[in-house]
């Protein structure tokens, strides 16, 4: 991929990324880690080429399935939630969607290992992610509500799609220490961006913001 096509042009141009970036910092996110990687991550080249003029604005992206790129202040809140005491090991991502989220914990962490259920969607942002030279992301398409128990024990686990509840085989594959970043709560009704941290005495959980995530669905397609 050449390096005109990645920097973006006109409405997908570096000038527009700064502009995102300065809004996330007055909408409240504080990371310059995390700020600089949503500057150089092109948003424009996850989704569709129709949709590339509105890759900076601040909101969530159809890209098919019924699936959605998520809005990018909530991608930088949830990332910032990940990475606040440290950058971990090993993350896994639940919800590889367009392959966004794993592409801006890349530089962030060490390996990203990320499971979606829509085969086509997996496909996509394998070959997405490979082309632009992100080498320590991993895609596999499974059921999300499985995790990946052959790479776990995970540092940090990050859910990208909500479930009413979170599933039991995530928690269990969450190492002690570790950090959990989900969205939680029934479709259609008020849900809640959680961070989990797994104690040896248990989870203790933070409420960081109401959010709206398409639902976590099980099984694969």
């Amino acid at each position: 991929m050449d390096s005109t096509t990645r920097r973006g042009i006109g409405m997908t141009s570096e000038r527009t990324r700064r502009r995102l970036v300065q809004r996330l910092r007055e909408g409240g996110i504080q990371d310059e880690r995390v700020l600089e990687v949503i500057g150089g991550t092109p948003r424009h080249l996850f989704v569709d080429e129709a949709l590339a003029s509105r890759a900076y604005d601040d909101t969530a992206l159809p890209i098919g399935h019924g699936q959605t790129i998520s809005q990018p202040f909530v991608v930088a809140c949830m990332t910032e939630a990940l990475i606040r005491d440290g950058s971990p090991d090993r993350v896994l991502e639940v919800g590889t969607g367009s392959g966004y989220q794993a592409a801006v914990l890349a530089p962030l962490v060490g390996s990203v290992y990320t499971v979606e259920r829509v085969r086509a969607l997996a496909d996509q942002a394998r070959r997405r992610l490979s082309q632009l030279g992100y080498r320590n992301v991993h895609v596999r398409h499974c059921d999300g509500g499985e995790g990946w128990p052959e790479k776990a024990p995970f540092d940090a686990i990050i859910l990208t799609a909500a479930p009413s509840h979170l599933p039991d085989a995530l928690l269990e594959q969450l190492q002690e220490g570790g950090r959990l970043v989900a969205p939680v709560g029934q479709p259609g009704e008020a849900q809640r961006l959680e961070v989990l941290e797994k104690r040896s005495d248990g989870l203790v959980r933070q409420i960081l913001t109401d959010v709206s995530f398409v639902p976590m669905l099980g099984g694969t397609s």
